[in-house]
């Protein structure tokens, strides 16, 4: 008898009212990672235009992890962090055309010990199709920005439901409050 798998897709949409809220959405983020115990194998992929935060995300995922000077892979394309909890890999794919992508090896990094995060992850034919979060980013204002959040996969659902639950709380270690709207 054969099963049929059906993927499933959670989804979460917040809206962030400056660019402290979206570190501070980050450092969620990064402690949602960690959750009970760490997430290796995540891959976040972070859609939206320049400037929208997409490095400042990752910048807060950075801080919660201790990460020191978590800085944009846009001229270096793949930068690594070594923290005490779970390495992070931080991807940049704007400067390169989808045929240059493969020579980065990134599916290298989805399924391993650490989290990935991928800018402009379009131009990525072979994207992972399992413990995936996706992150559309949207520039509602000046500094407005709209996330929405999909998870794919059962450790990036347990992250999901992770950074719903630290937004609840108002769990971060900034000791600015989380300042969102759930959409």
């Amino acid at each position: 008898m054969t099963q049929n798998l059906q993927k499933t897709q959670r989804t979460l949409c917040l809206i962030t009212s400056s660019e402290e809220a979206t570190l501070v959405l980050g450092r969620a983020l990064g402690v949602a990672l960690v959750g009970t115990a760490p997430m290796p194998g995540v891959t976040v992929l972070l859609s939206g235009d320049l400037g929208v935060g997409k490095t400042t995300l990752v910048r807060g995922v950075g801080n919660a992890l201790g990460a020191a000077r978590v800085r944009s892979p846009s001229f270096t394309l793949v930068n690594e962090y070594r923290t005490a909890n779970l390495p992070v890999t931080h991807a940049d794919l704007f400067r390169l055309e989808p045929s240059d992508v493969e020579d980065l090896g990134l599916e290298e990094y989805h399924g391993n010990l650490n989290v990935l995060f991928v800018e402009w992850p379009e131009r990525w034919a072979n994207q992972p199709e399992r413990d995936v979060l996706k992150v559309c980013i949207e520039s509602r204002s000046e500094n407005e920005r709209l996330f929405d959040i999909s998870s794919l996969g059962e450790a990036a659902d347990s992250v999901l439901q992770n950074l719903r639950e630290a937004i609840k709380d108002g769990k971060n270690d900034s000791g600015v409050g989380l300042q969102f709207t759930v959409d």
